[in-house]
Formats: C-alpha cells, sequence, structure tokens
C-alpha cells in the first residue's frame, strides 16, 4: 500500500477532531478519528452543564454541517446557546454517526512515530509512514498513516493549585477535596458536598467565572456558605471582561455577574496568591499557605480552575518544534501569548503555522494553543479547514486563512498581571485591538488563570 492510500488519523472526537474529519472528507481524503473515550465528545460532557457564550450558528463547523445536511440532519436554532451536552447530542453525535467506521471510541493514542525509526534517526525517515500505537479494549494495536492531526485537547491535563505549575505541598495528599473542574449545583450530591461550606476558587479565567456565579447563588440559598477567590495577579484589572462591550453578550455577562457577586461581599478576593502548602488541620478543614505567607485558614473544598497544558509525552518520538514558553507551535505561540496580550482577535493562522518538522503531523485545536488560554472554537474550524486543503495538495486554500472573531471589549498583557496594573491595561486598549465587522466565533469554556 502506498502511502497515499494510508488514511489521516485525527486524534480526538471532539468539535475540532470531527470538524478535521468532515474537512478532510470533503477533500476527498480519509480520515480515521480516534477517540480516547467511550463516546465522542467526552471532554464536552464533562464541563456538559456550562452553556456556551456563543449561539448555535458559531459553533458548527461548515464542512460538517454540509456533511449532517445529506442525511437530513435539521440544525437547532441558529440564535440560542447550548450547552456543553446539547452540543454533544445536537451536532457531534450526529456528526459521528455521518462519519460512520471514520469514528473509533474507546481508542487511546498512547504514541506516534516514523516506522521503524525513533526520533534520532535520519536515515530513510521521509520514505516512511507515520505509525500510530493505539490503546483499546482488546489490546494494543499500530495504525500506519499517511498523516496526523493531533486535536486531542488539554482538557484532560489540567493545571495543579500549586503557584509554581506543580502540585502544591500536601495537594496531592488531601485527595479530590483539591479538584479541577466547574462543579454542577443542580446536582444534588454536588450541591450537598459545598452548601455551608467554605470554598475557595483558584483562577481567573472564564470556568473561574462561572463557577464563582454559581457559588454566589448558593451563598445566597444555604447559610454558612463562604466562598474565597484566590487570584496570583496583584488586582482585578480586566478579570471581569469587557462587559457591555464584550461583542459575545454571553461572556460579557457572567464577568458582570462575578463582579456584583464580590461588590456585594458574597465572594471574597485574595490578591497575589500562589499556593505553595495545603495544610490539614487538626478540625478537619485545610488551610493554604501562598509563597509570602498569606493564610487562607478553614477551607472544606478547593476549586482549582487555573488553566489546561498539553499532553506531550505520546508524541516523545516525533519531530516537535514548540515555544518554550507556550508549548504551542512556533510560529503560531507569538499570536496567542498571554504575556504580550489578551486580546478576542488572533491573527489568521493555519496549516503554514501548525505543521511540525516531523513531515505529515500537525497540532490542532486546543492542543495547537498549548499553555495559552480561552481557545475559540471558530479558530479550530478554519485551522482544521487549511490542514485539508494543504494535506489535499491545494496549497493556495490552505494558505488563504480566514479568521474573523468576536471582540472581548478588553486588552492587555497577563504577564504584567503581578502587579496593579488597571491604569497601564487600560492604556494598552487603546490601541492593540481592533474590533472586528462581524462575529463569527465562540469562547470554548476554558480554566485560564
Amino acid at each position: 500500500m502506498s502511502e497515499t492510500e494510508l488514511p489521516i488519523v485525527v486524534v480526538g472526537a471532539g468539535p475540532v477532531g470531527l470538524a478535521a474529519a468532515a474537512e478532510l472528507l470533503e477533500q476527498g481524503l480519509d480520515p480515521l478519528v480516534l477517540e480516547a473515550g467511550e463516546q465522542v465528545g467526552a471532554s464536552v460532557r464533562a464541563w456538559g452543564h456550562v452553556r456556551l457564550f456563543s449561539p448555535w450558528e458559531w459553533v458548527v463547523d461548515p464542512a460538517a454541517q454540509r456533511l449532517l445536511e445529506k442525511d437530513g440532519w435539521t440544525p437547532p436554532d441558529p440564535e440560542t446557546y447550548p450547552n456543553g451536552v446539547e452540543w454533544v447530542e445536537r451536532y457531534l453525535a450526529p456528526l459521528a454517526e455521518a462519519l460512520g467506521s471514520r469514528v473509533v471510541t474507546a481508542a487511546r493514542v498512547i504514541g506516534v512515530a516514523r516506522r521503524g525509526r525513533d526520533r534520532v534517526v535520519d536515515a530513510g525517515r521521509d520514505s516512511e509512514p507515520l505509525v500510530v500505537h493505539v490503546a483499546t479494549d482488546s489490546g494494543e494495536q499500530r495504525i500506519l498513516a499517511r498523516s496526523v492531526i493531533d486535536a486531542s485537547g488539554t482538557w484532560t491535563s489540567a493545571n495543579p493549585l500549586g503557584g509554581d505549575g506543580l502540585p502544591a505541598v500536601g495537594e496531592r495528599a488531601v485527595g479530590d477535596r483539591v479538584r479541577a473542574g466547574v462543579p454542577d449545583l443542580t446536582v444534588p450530591a454536588e450541591r450537598t458536598r459545598y452548601a455551608g461550606r467554605h470554598i475557595v476558587v483558584a483562577g481567573s479565567g472564564h470556568s473561574a467565572l462561572t463557577a464563582l456565579a454559581s457559588f454566589a447563588d448558593l451563598v445566597h440559598t444555604e447559610p454558612g456558605t463562604e466562598v474565597s477567590w484566590l487570584l496570583r495577579r496583584g488586582s482585578f484589572g480586566q478579570v471581569f471582561g469587557g462587559g457591555d462591550a464584550d461583542q459575545l453578550p454571553a461572556r460579557g455577562a457572567l464577568g458582570q455577574r462575578a463582579a456584583e457577586a464580590v461588590d456585594a461581599g458574597l465572594v471574597t478576593p485574595r490578591f497575589g496568591f500562589r499556593t505553595e502548602r495545603v495544610e490539614p488541620g487538626a478540625d478537619g478543614t485545610l488551610a493554604l499557605v501562598s509563597d509570602d505567607g498569606q493564610r487562607v485558614e478553614g477551607v472544606d473544598e478547593v476549586v482549582v480552575l487555573t488553566g489546561f497544558r498539553p499532553d506531550l509525552s505520546w508524541l516523545s518520538e516525533v519531530r516537535l518544534d514548540l515555544d518554550p514558553t507556550l508549548q504551542a507551535p512556533r510560529d503560531l505561540a507569538p499570536l496567542i501569548d498571554p504575556n504580550a496580550h489578551s486580546c478576542g482577535t488572533v491573527y489568521p493562522h493555519g496549516a503554514a503555522e501548525l505543521g511540525q518538522p516531523e513531515r505529515g503531523l500537525y497540532l490542532a485545536g486546543m492542543k495547537s494553543y498549548g499553555r495559552a488560554p480561552t481557545f475559540l472554537a471558530r479558530t479550530g474550524y478554519e485551522q482544521v479547514r487549511s490542514i485539508a486543503a494543504e494535506l489535499a495538495g491545494d496549497h493556495e486554500a490552505a494558505a488563504r486563512v480566514e479568521l474573523i472573531l468576536n471582540e472581548t471589549g478588553v486588552c492587555g498583557g497577563a504577564g504584567l498581571f503581578d502587579a496593579d496594573t488597571s491604569a497601564a491595561e487600560t492604556a494598552a486598549g487603546s490601541g492593540c485591538c481592533a474590533a472586528p465587522a462581524e462575529p463569527l466565533s465562540v469562547t470554548v469554556p476554558s480554566a485560564a488563570g
């Protein structure tokens, strides 16, 4: 079998991975999607109770929609807002069904390499296909691939509570009393877990704001509930977003709700808090200690929403060119680096920026952003459209990347947030973000801290 007859393996059956399959199929190429979970959209299901910031018209990939409509799929009301479960059940699951046997679940990719060559060997490398090692219920398999698109995301690699990027001393020892993810307080067991207790929320991204708004309602209705909010930055700055200036109204409203909770005294912020230790107390509660000696005592539960990082372990035998700071493709990193900006717009990018030194290997979706926060689904759809065109040999279409994203209404470098930077951020907001002519994207819930 020649290499051109081999499938293009897509890792991950989330929104971007399934969009990649639809784009490849439309180009006449043969995709094979491998999903580690038992169902498609496994990571989206994990935050399924969270409602997206954007309506349906912005969260469906164009090629995927064309494929679905051939099977008689009726799009949801384009002006309504799905939550994660609805996104899966009304779009991703039907899309996987339309793709049929090209999507395989319970197939966890544990390695990618060049056949017969580890990452050191040059000889004969260009003549060999990629080989994907997959763990399934029936054992380990090897699949030869013409190309690999890694759209596996970062959801399963949440950042720890520790302020230096590693778990705080004692963090592992307290088990799931320190856990990541926005709790679903509509589930009775979850509500009981947090009601009347002292809850700490760590992080300052959209997931943290979502959790704070939810916990503020719990403070109203459940006596004794207390919420502390740990921020590593020195001030609020623009953490609450653009408000009325945000071109995604639901995103702006979320920040306003969190700000109102703070103003009403329902949430107590602690600035400049980088957790160094978690200490169990004699009374069964926890104490969190920062690297400069600050303490938060009497803590019952800690919700960590400090962002995500890519799992690069199974890419150890292929050649990558990643930015040393973000662990994103080197050419993409300057466009998304939060140390330089936190704008809602991202320069268009595609196959040229996402391809790796290992021929045929591309990073896409949230995985392509490395540790950068606030990935936009529409960005991922345009990424895989470009990659599919490149793999089909249409280099002109691959290079013609067009992307218009929703303005957040804020601008500023996250790298400045260690200090009180309100004035600096206001000045930065005067020029670095040009408002797009038309909003076309959705912010996928993330836990950027």
